[in-house]
């Protein structure tokens, strides 16, 4: 059998000597491979620079902005981003923001629920909200080949909800589960406390629905509240890799009969001296360079690794910001066990006492940091829904969308200097703290804001 079968693999072998043999005596009458084909033209080359997508915004009558940016994808985002969140909350709306977040995409005078998931589902579209102290946010995500079904179900479904009364107690049964486990959540609890503990008036306000609140809240106060609040010039329609005259096309009819509404005046918030030590920032998102630097500051903190190597006993030690329109938070989260808690605090104020001292930074730190942040800002750019976000949470803080290039451009001119005295005016602001858990062993407010204004 081997025999048969190395004698016909030696007589393959002499016949592709020869084809090879055959294929070398011809080739010389064969054109070079550099030689231009005839009736054959080549595609022009790519460009050196592709010029960024340009973000086209257009303001309806009423106040309502729609925008777009359109982008080479098969799918596509949409968006509507409402300037109304629990900063705008009265003590008898008390929760109703995370409430509506929880009744987005319900029932609505047109549709019924199961209506909603089947047509959203009949597309393999995506639908999100969610609701922060500042915005309400709805979007969908499907194949920019079902536009016109996207826009109409999802201002049906911000305009028109219907707020049927089991459909709320549905909800409200399933917050309180929801609040069951924020409470075994240290970090987020120990988030909401800083907010809460630093500022009286509108950023004070939970974010959660209050334990207090769940059975007070119903149809009548959700309506009230929406009312209230969804107004034109509070709206924005936010887009990406849909050409913007198509979207006006279909989207225009459906809001310009949108209630215009008065002047927006946001509900004012004070910073107050009352494991996470935080500080104001003050001008917020309207003070762009301080908040660029915040961020580099932020990056260059980051998590921070050192400490946790070199102090077993922290669990965890990160910087956190909470930037808002014309303020914002600045600190240190932590945790660690109940015996190493008091030198857990002393070491989150060295490490921001640290920052502020000249010649403790160097360029390279600096340098990697200004990178992290670029790339981070990049690579959350490459997800659709997240830059139909950035349009309208952009334009509902500035009234446009600043490009891309225009922040990186900021992060790199972030100098040393900068961050030493973005670090001094956090310090030199009062201390916020709070604490949760075993709080015994944590140190007086006192004690702690002490070590700041020594220096």
């Amino acid at each position: 059998m081997y025999r048969v079968a190395l004698s016909r693999f030696r007589a393959l072998k002499g016949r592709s000597g020869n084809l090879a043999a055959a294929r070398y005596a011809t080739s010389s009458a064969v054109a070079p491979l550099d030689t231009p084909l005839d009736s054959i033209s080549l595609p022009p080359p790519l460009p050196d620079y592709v010029a960024p997508s340009e973000t086209k915004i257009k303001t309806l009558s009423n106040g309502v902005r729609i925008a777009s940016e359109q982008l080479p994808t098969p799918a596509a985002s949409i968006g509507l981003f409402i300037n109304c969140g629990s900063i705008y909350e009265t003590p008898i709306s008390s929760g109703a923001s995370h409430l509506l977040e929880r009744m987005a995409f319900k029932s609505t005078t047109n549709r019924s629920h199961l209506r909603v998931v089947r047509e959203v589902e009949a597309i393999g579209g995506n639908t999100l909200a969610s609701a922060t102290r500042e915005c309400m946010t709805y979007t969908f995500d499907a194949l920019k080949t079902y536009v016109p079904e996207m826009v109409e179900l999802l201002i049906d479904c911000v305009r028109n909800p219907a707020f049927l009364e089991w459909e709320i107690n549905e909800e409200l049964q399933k917050i309180k589960a929801e609040l069951e486990e924020v409470s075994k959540n240290p970090e987020r609890l120990i988030l909401e406390a800083v907010h809460s503990a630093g500022y009286s008036g509108a950023l004070a306000n939970p974010l959660l629905v209050p334990e207090s609140a769940i059975d007070r809240l119903n149809s009548g106060i959700l309506e009230e509240f929406v009312t209230e609040n969804y107004k034109g010039n509070r709206i924005v329609l936010a887009a990406s890799s849909i050409e913007h005259e198509e979207l006006l096309q279909i989207a225009e009819p459906l809001l310009s009969d949108l209630p215009a509404g008065p002047p927006l005046n946001e509900p004012k918030s004070v910073y107050s001296t009352h494991f996470a030590l935080a500080f104001e920032v003050p001008g917020g998102w309207n003070n762009e360079k301080d908040t660029v630097t915040l961020t580099v500051l932020q990056m260059l903190m980051g998590g921070d690794l050192r400490v946790l190597n070199e102090y077993q006993q922290i669990h965890s030690f990160s910087a956190f910001n909470s930037i808002f329109n014309n303020t914002g938070l600045f600190g240190i989260y932590g945790s660690t066990s109940s015996d190493f808690v008091s030198r857990a605090v002393e070491i989150a104020a060295e490490e921001l006492l640290v920052l502020a001292t000249e010649g403790s930074v160097s360029q390279l730190m600096i340098k990697r940091a200004q990178e992290a942040t670029k790339s981070a800002v990049l690579m959350n750019l490459e997800s659709r829904m997240i830059i139909a976000e950035d349009i309208g949470r952009q334009i509902l803080t500035y009234g446009e969308r600043k490009s891309v290039h225009a922040f990186l451009k900021m992060v790199d001119e972030v100098t040393l200097r900068d961050i030493t005295i973005m670090a001094k005016k956090i310090i030199s602001s009062p201390l916020t703290m709070a604490s949760y858990g075993d709080v015994f062993r944590v140190p007086s407010y006192e004690s702690v804001s002490s070590k700041f204004r020594a220096k």
